[in-house]
């Protein structure tokens, strides 16, 4: 894998660069080794934040993990992501896009089929015109954590979302 690490209000030192890279080799074994990684560090005061991002061809594993000592964090995102690359695994060699991206001899394994995605509700629903703001405040009325609407401005299908450290984001298409 090609890693490209930085750090946001730290400096990476040669120690964490080799951590990093030492607990994310053993993830090599899913990806092909053309495969990058993005690896950010940064510290708001007591949290050590590491967030890793491996973009892929129309998708995207990425992981984040906080707590007070920026080592346990790499172990933590390490978990993470194996996680959700062996949960995902079907899913992504389905998609033969993706295939290139993994290793083959992960391609190959069998696959127990426990993890299926099973859609249990289907809800319908007016998508109504209004502004990010107002969405916003609909999704805090309902009590939900994201709310789908019609962009007023781009006319656009949106979804606004509830981030950690209570601010909100916003999802729109890309063409």
């Amino acid at each position: 894998m090609n890693y490209i690490i930085s750090g946001k209000n730290i400096e990476v030192t040669e120690g964490l660069r080799n951590a990093v890279q030492d607990k994310l080799s053993k993830l090599e074994k899913y990806f092909a080794a053309d495969t990058g990684a993005q690896v950010t560090f940064s510290v708001e005061k007591d949290r050590q934040k590491i967030e890793v991002t491996i973009p892929m061809k129309g998708h995207i594993i990425r992981a984040e993990q906080v707590s007070d000592d920026m080592y346990v964090s790499i172990d933590l995102v390490v978990e993470v992501i194996e996680r959700q690359v062996t949960k995902h695994r079907k899913k992504l060699i389905d998609k033969e896009q993706n295939v290139a991206y993994l290793n083959d001899a992960f391609v190959d394994e069998d696959v127990e089929d426990d993890d299926d995605i099973k859609i249990v509700r289907t809800k319908k629903f007016e998508v109504k015109p209004m502004y990010p703001e107002d969405a916003c405040i609909q999704m805090d009325l309902l009590g939900h954590n994201f709310y789908v609407f019609r962009n007023a401005e781009s006319d656009e299908v949106n979804v606004v979302y509830k981030r950690k450290g209570g601010t909100y984001g916003i999802i729109e298409p890309e063409y």
